[in-house]
């Protein structure tokens, strides 16, 4: 039982959804038990042939419309995919980033070409996608990036390295974000989409040794005159791709504040049962009043978290979530989602320290949702502006 007990919002008071929500959890227990995970985890990255499973089995751009070969759902078909892999466990998948960061770039502003060509093969599996934005000497500030992609013949050569990019030693479209004029700063950005199959001068780095999240794979990327075709451009013009990735931000950071809401109801569970079963000084730690009132005070937060999400993806269905409100909730629930994981490690002692106990593994998977998709310091510059 859910220590949130928040009523399903009526979004989601479909038969549809449910049925799909059972068909997406009965996926993941056949294709991604915990022996499967365990190897993802070792390995540090999710094996390619999941993603194909995953594609057969219709959990890749389940909102992408039917003529580009998706399956015409919308964004709770999205919430089923990433809210079902949270509750059964399933590490290092990167749906969340392939279905509502990266397909919708394509959906929203690609060429008709564009969709024709790419989309399918994005909701097959058979392409793996990841977005390059991030470099080593520039973090939010994408304005500064110094990756460019200049004119040459009847194309553009890529010239740059990306640092931290999701994805990155599995994916083989990339979605590449350059300084076509590097005279300009938001002006200038256009956002190339790469194939990397035998793309010359595409080179992958390292896989990153992160503190969390062991399997998914981040990675460097490096690009060495690498030649993509002017039809490339993503909307097929210049200059856009700034305007674009702002355009896409709301949704990403929903969903941010999504996984991290869905980190703060799984961290009260676990944490619930331990509490209810560890003795100490001849009771259960549930038994001492201060372990009560810290977990009653974290439901108490965890509950207006939920309540304030759902009301984010509400309006986001109504296609009403504006940027503000969406950096509120990443910001606030990427926060809370901090301290409930750590006064809920406290609880369990020194098990709290043994990565063999999911809550230490929470603790250092959480860490980074206060980082990506912009830092919290930049929602909070963002949400100062809007006052």
């Amino acid at each position: 039982m859910s220590v949130i007990d928040v009523p399903q919002p009526e979004f989601m008071n479909d038969e549809e959804i449910s049925i799909f929500a059972d068909a997406v959890g009965k996926f993941y227990e056949k294709h991604a038990p915990e022996k499967r995970v365990l190897k993802w985890r070792e390995e540090g990255q999710v094996e390619r042939e999941f993603w194909n499973e995953a594609g057969a089995a219709g959990l890749l751009g389940t909102s992408v419309p039917e003529e580009y070969g998706g399956h015409g759902g919308d964004f709770r078909h999205e919430m089923v995919v990433i809210d079902q892999q949270s509750k059964h466990n399933v590490e290092g998948f990167a749906a969340s980033l392939h279905n509502t960061v990266i397909l919708p770039y394509l959906v929203r502003h690609g060429t008709e070409e564009q969709k024709k060509k790419y989309l399918p093969k994005l909701v097959s599996g058979e392409l793996v996608s990841a977005i390059a934005m991030t470099e080593p000497g520039v973090g939010s500030d994408l304005q500064s990036i110094t990756t460019t992609a200049l004119k040459d013949g009847n194309g553009y050569r890529i010239n740059g390295a990306k640092t931290y990019i999701s994805n990155g030693q599995t994916a083989d479209f990339i979605v590449i974000v350059a300084k076509t004029d590097p005279k300009e700063r938001a002006k200038g950005i256009s956002l190339m989409l790469l194939e990397t199959d035998g793309a010359e001068g595409f080179q992958r780095g390292k896989k990153l040794d992160k503190i969390g999240l062991d399997a998914a794979d981040t990675s460097e990327l490096f690009f060495d005159d690498v030649f993509v075709p002017a039809e490339n451009v993503l909307g097929g013009e210049e200059g856009k791709g700034f305007y674009q990735l702002m355009g896409e931000l709301p949704q990403e950071r929903l969903i941010i504040a999504m996984g991290a809401m869905n980190g703060i109801e799984k961290a009260l569970e676990t944490t619930m049962e331990f509490v209810k079963d560890r003795k100490a000084f001849g009771q259960t730690i549930w038994d001492f009043q201060n372990t009560q009132f810290v977990m009653a005070d974290l439901k108490a937060r965890g509950t207006a978290a939920r309540i304030f999400v759902n009301d984010c993806i509400a309006k986001h269905l109504k296609g009403e979530l504006d940027v503000p409100t969406a950096c509120m909730a990443k910001y606030w629930v990427t926060e809370l989602q901090g301290e409930v994981v750590d006064k809920c490690l406290q609880f369990h002692g020194g098990a709290g320290y043994i990565n063999d106990y999911p809550i230490a593994r929470m603790y250092r998977d959480s860490r980074i949702t206060r980082i990506f998709g912009g830092s919290n310091e930049v929602m909070k510059m963002v949400i100062a502006r809007s006052m």
